[in-house]
């Protein structure tokens, strides 16, 4: 059991970490740095690396989570901490899938052809649900630690 909660943990320490770093400490300096086409490169090329590390930490927290909801015996039985994490889980994982197919696979392309003003809107786009992301993040990480001391109890 140990090891589940550790994959666990580590993924959503990949995930949320990753948002964080991106949304409060890379965007503003990139803002500050760069000129527009570069900006729009520099996260395609960050999107790219860090979306594959973000669907690895979706199906390893979908595996490991559920396995230790089970381990516990089933969903009658967990506490009301996990249920809140679970949805807090799913929306996070309905979001981040509409940014990847919505948003960052236009942006991307919208990259390829040059298309700056688009390529900026698709990022826009992504900033905001992002924010929205992290926000959900650490309101489950906060409900993760708070619930293993009983205070949903």
């Amino acid at each position: 059991m140990a090891l589940f909660k550790m994959l666990h943990l580590l993924a959503v320490l990949v995930w949320v970490g990753g948002m964080f770093f991106a949304y409060v400490v890379l965007r503003p300096t990139a803002a500050e740095v760069l000129q527009p086409p570069e900006r729009l490169r520099l996260w395609d090329g960050v999107f790219r690396r860090f979306f594959n590390w973000v669907w690895l930490s979706i199906g390893l927290l979908l595996v490991t989570g559920f396995y230790l909801i089970y381990l516990y015996g089933g969903l009658a039985h967990v506490s009301r901490h996990v249920h809140i994490m679970l949805a807090l889980g799913v929306a996070m994982i309905a979001i981040y899938g509409y940014v990847f197919f919505s948003c960052y696979v236009p942006l991307s392309v919208h990259i390829s052809k040059q298309s700056w003003k688009e390529a900026g809107e698709q990022l826009g786009r992504i900033r905001k649900l992002v924010a929205v992301n992290l926000t959900l993040g650490l309101l489950t990480v906060s409900v993760a630690v708070l619930g293993a001391g009983g205070v949903f109890a």
